[in-house]
């Protein structure tokens, strides 16, 4: 869709040239999907330039402006979740990456990116940090840096700069707590995170349909884990469940976490189904991570999750 009310692209990543009628333009996707009436500038924070991924002492960082296709061809991503796509087998991490056994949360990246069921055209251009700041409820990089507790860097005008976790900066449908002129820049993603065990699932109305309920699972490492849940929902809902729960007791616990008001509710799926699915993931990850790690085996369907079902 064109912009007709714009009038300058501004190659720029500094918030403070950021003025009403202004907007960040990362890939750009969802902006020229929807279109606008009212913008008047795009700020292309692709002049920045930032490398895709930095790995430091402590943590992975995530460029803002990091591509879908960039992410998914991360170092040591190459076995997805669980299973290997048929024909596939496990590929060899890039020199200095940390391997599959000491970082194994890797492995939900090629299933998150697979959540958007789009196109290369779309994976080449979309970016993790605008999928982010457009905070759809089927937004698959708020799921996958929300279950790794991942925070999100903001930069804003006057030099100011702040961490907040991702799991709160998505407040609501189209929601988020940015600020005027506030940009991401990057998500920084725990080394602990990383390293712990992780579990994968979701679920759509059809086989390539928009996600209804994404779930993610993490070990804590100390008789917890953390359930992560979006897509079923308008923001992220977190709660912990202790390891070797009973179905009953998953089941309460999630159902309470997730109150009408939180649930979405759009053609692809009402909120009643959507809060059963979110009932019948978690309990299948605290079943899976409650139990000793299972072998890698090769799917039978290229979207086959570990469970078994279609994700």
């Amino acid at each position: 869709m064109d912009l007709s009310t714009v009038e300058e692209v501004l190659a720029t990543a500094d918030p403070d040239d950021f003025r009403d009628g202004d907007a960040w333009l990362g890939g750009g996707t969802v902006l020229f999907s929807y279109g606008s009436d009212r913008l008047r500038r795009l700020l292309d924070l692709r002049s920045a330039d930032w490398e895709p991924w930095e790995l430091w002492e402590s943590s992975l960082e995530i460029s803002a402006t990091c591509t879908i296709a960039q992410l998914y061809a991360l170092p040591g991503s190459e076995a997805p979740y669980g299973v290997l796509r048929p024909g596939t087998t496990a590929q060899a991490r890039a020199g200095g990456f940390p391997s599959a056994e000491e970082w194994p949360a890797t492995a939900l990246i090629r299933p998150c990116c697979d959540a958007f069921v789009a196109s290369f055209k779309i994976w080449n251009t979309s970016t993790v940090g605008g999928n982010v700041a457009t905070a759809l409820p089927a937004g698959p990089m708020t799921s996958l840096l929300a279950g790794l507790d991942a925070d999100a860097l903001l930069w804003a005008p006057g030099g100011g700069a702040r961490r907040v976790p991702v799991a709160q900066l998505v407040i609501g449908d189209g929601r988020t707590v940015l600020g005027r002129g506030e940009l991401i820049r990057s998500f920084l993603i725990p080394r602990a995170a990383l390293e712990s065990r992780a579990a994968f699932r979701r679920l759509s109305l059809s086989n390539l349909g928009r996600s209804g309920a994404l779930l993610i699972g993490r070990d804590l490492g100390d008789g917890r884990l953390r359930l992560t849940i979006t897509a079923a929902t308008v923001r992220p809902v977190q709660l912990e469940v202790p390891l070797g729960a009973g179905e009953a007791e998953v089941a309460g616990r999630v159902e309470a976490a997730l109150p009408a008001r939180l649930l979405h509710d759009d053609i692809h799926g009402l909120p009643e189904w959507r809060r059963d699915m979110s009932v019948l993931l978690a309990q299948e990850i605290v079943a899976e991570l409650s139990a000793p790690p299972a072998p890698v085996r090769e799917a039978a369907h290229p979207l086959e999750g570990a469970g078994g079902h279609l994700r």
